[in-house]
């Protein structure tokens, strides 16, 4: 297949390209590099890998034929869209009706990277593909949940009423090599903090709740999804739930730190729980993680440790 990914060398995008290059596919990568980087790529010495700098919000032109098309380009961490929320606001709506429309001139296959995010600080739990949500569409988080509603609405509506075939996969909370360091979610700002000898910083009393799912799971979901017949909404994501307290101290453990916790005011809206139900991948693309917390913390760790001594 000829494959393009959008936001391909970002954090997901990177790995995403990399896999699909291993099973043997052509894969054209697009990012503007609002908060991607082209480290996460530059490894990549494949014949059919190419390269193109572009913000997808504008007019996407390929040249030839088209099998699929990745949509990963989003800012995706609060720093990043609570610093640029017009941004984040226009790939969700502009930047996926500019995809979806080269989808249906080239009739390729559509995934479209949504998140839990859309279920906002949800009422129901675990969370099921299909609970509507409880999303404050005026608050700060706002811009990244409603961009993703969105994206999923219009993605419908041109399975439903052009006909592309289409995929929807909602992202959990999902740690590994590329995140950036001070793209201010809880893995990356835990491992720094730890390795740099501060306190780790917890928000509200620690109770709130995340699941951490390996970036090379995520990834095998992902894959299995785009390859599968379902059009609806896949939750992919690890339900192996814990207190982002509990977290904090794995993480010290792992670093060999003792526990040294700075406690800050929760910030708005901030979901107090977050848990996929995976039955649905379970049963429609038989998969589930396999990576244990321990052994994705240990390679994330050394990622980061490995940066450090670079720059140092």
């Amino acid at each position: 297949m000829r494959i393009l990914v959008t936001g391909g060398a970002g954090f997901l995008g990177s790995h995403l390209c990399e896999r699909l290059l291993a099973e043997g596919h052509e894969v054209i990568a697009m990012d503007n590099l609002i908060t991607g980087d082209v480290a996460n790529i530059e490894q990549i010495r494949n014949d059919g890998f190419l390269f193109i700098k572009q913000d997808v919000t504008n007019y996407i032109y390929i040249d030839g034929p088209l099998d699929a098309i990745l949509h990963f380009a989003s800012p995706a961490s609060p720093v990043d869209y609570l610093e640029l929320p017009i941004q984040t606001l226009k790939v969700g709506s502009l930047g996926t009706h500019k995809a979806l429309g080269l989808a249906k001139a080239k009739k390729a296959r559509f995934l479209l990277a949504s998140t839990s995010e859309v279920y906002g600080d949800p009422l129901i739990h675990p969370q099921k593909e299909s609970y509507w949500g409880n999303v404050n569409p005026v608050g700060p988080r706002g811009v990244y949940d409603e961009a993703k509603r969105f994206a999923e609405a219009l993605t419908m509506a041109y399975h439903r009423y052009h006909g592309v075939d289409t995929r929807i996969v909602r992202i959990f909370n999902t740690y590994g090599p590329r995140m950036r360091i001070n793209d201010g979610r809880v893995v990356p700002t835990f491992i720094a903090q730890a390795l740099e000898g501060n306190p780790l910083t917890v928000f509200g009393d620690g109770t709130q709740t995340r699941s951490f799912c390996y970036v090379d799971d995520l990834i095998e979901g992902i894959y299995r999804l785009l390859m599968s017949d379902c059009h609806d909404p896949v939750n992919i994501g690890n339900p192996s739930e814990m207190t982002i307290l509990d977290f904090a101290g794995i993480i010290l453990k792992l670093v060999g730190r003792p526990e040294e916790i700075l406690f800050k005011p929760l910030p708005v809206d901030d979901p107090k729980v977050r848990q996929p139900d995976i039955s649905r991948a379970k049963e429609l693309l038989s998969w589930e993680p396999v990576i244990s917390l321990e052994t994705g913390l240990k390679r994330t760790i050394e990622y980061f440790s490995a940066r450090a001594r670079h720059r140092e």
